[in-house]
């Protein structure tokens, strides 16, 4: 494998979903990974001097919160199944221990359990993507 290979490849990674990518060669094993990012937060941005400042976005207080996060590496599925409903929606009252979602990992699917009683305020994750160890799921405001 060359250099101009490795270089293809990663570009493969840079323009799509791909977060990582194993090849084996001529006896040669490369595993290139793309670490996710997480959205910025919004803060207030200064303006050229004498200009006021203005929020880009309110920064949301989520201190009440509850993350939910993922206890393992894994893909995160909202249902059950595919045709089936999701287990909760945002809006949705949970109870402690009710499942809030499927993370698969090495064929195996794991259910999340609400550590809380309370509601669920956002989903952090789109269904099929895969998820890391203490990434973030839900946020529940307990009850």
């Amino acid at each position: 494998m060359n250099l101009d290979e490795i270089k293809a490849l990663i570009d493969l990674l840079k323009d799509t979903d791909i977060s990582e990518i194993q090849i084996e060669k001529e006896g040669v094993k490369l595993k290139l990974r793309r670490e996710r990012h997480f959205p910025a937060s919004f803060e207030i941005v200064e303006k050229a001097a004498g200009e006021s400042k203005e929020p880009v976005a309110e920064k949301e207080d989520t201190s009440h919160l509850v993350t939910v996060t993922s206890p393992i590496v894994g893909t995160f599925y909202r249902a059950p199944s595919p045709d089936a409903e999701p287990f909760v929606e945002v809006g949705s009252e949970v109870k402690k221990g009710q499942v809030l979602c499927i993370i698969e990992a090495m064929k195996l699917m794991n259910e999340i359990e609400s550590e809380v009683d309370g509601v669920v305020v956002r989903i952090l994750v789109e269904n099929g993507q895969p998820v890391e160890y203490g990434e973030p799921l839900f946020l529940i405001e307990p009850r």
